[in-house]
């Protein structure tokens, strides 16, 4: 076999015996993957926090309507204002009304419902159930909607 013929990987050391090497690798570059790990742990439960809220703001539970008195109309929250309030609700005249707790994100809504208190009222709501935080409203029934019944 002549020098020529010799494969890449065998060279003769001084003593005259032949060493076997191994083939050489393409150089890579270690990459950390310790910076993604860590933002994939600290982003996934905020975007999963995140698309909770969306959703839970966005689909409707349910939808009516209730008539009565509203009794107490005020702006609440220390960072995040919305409107609460309570409407008596009375069936028969000189039985005990029933209470029923309900919140205003709509200003708008919020200055007609201020306008008509101590006057019988019809309010349309959309009760969204399972929000996280108390930010977006003490209850869960979102007034979305007010009709004066009588002057």
């Amino acid at each position: 076999m002549s020098e020529d013929d010799a494969p890449e990987s065998e060279q003769e050391s001084p003593e005259g015996s032949t060493e076997t090497r191994a083939p050489e690798r393409p150089v890579h570059r270690h990459r950390r993957r310790w910076p993604w790990v860590l933002a994939g742990a600290l982003l996934t439960p905020v975007i999963l926090f995140v698309a909770w809220i969306q959703i839970t703001l966005h689909y409707t539970y349910s939808k009516g309507t209730r008539a009565g008195y509203v009794q107490k109309f005020s702006e609440k929250g220390w960072l995040c204002k919305t409107w609460e309030g309570e409407l008596a609700q009375v069936n028969v005249p000189g039985s005990m009304p029933r209470i029923w707790y309900f919140t205003v994100r709509d200003d708008s809504v919020a200055k007609i419902i201020e306008g008509s208190e101590a006057k019988q009222v019809q309010l349309s709501y959309a009760e969204h159930r399972g929000i996280p935080t108390s930010c977006y409203g003490d209850t869960q029934y979102f007034v979305t909607g007010v009709r004066v019944l009588s002057q």
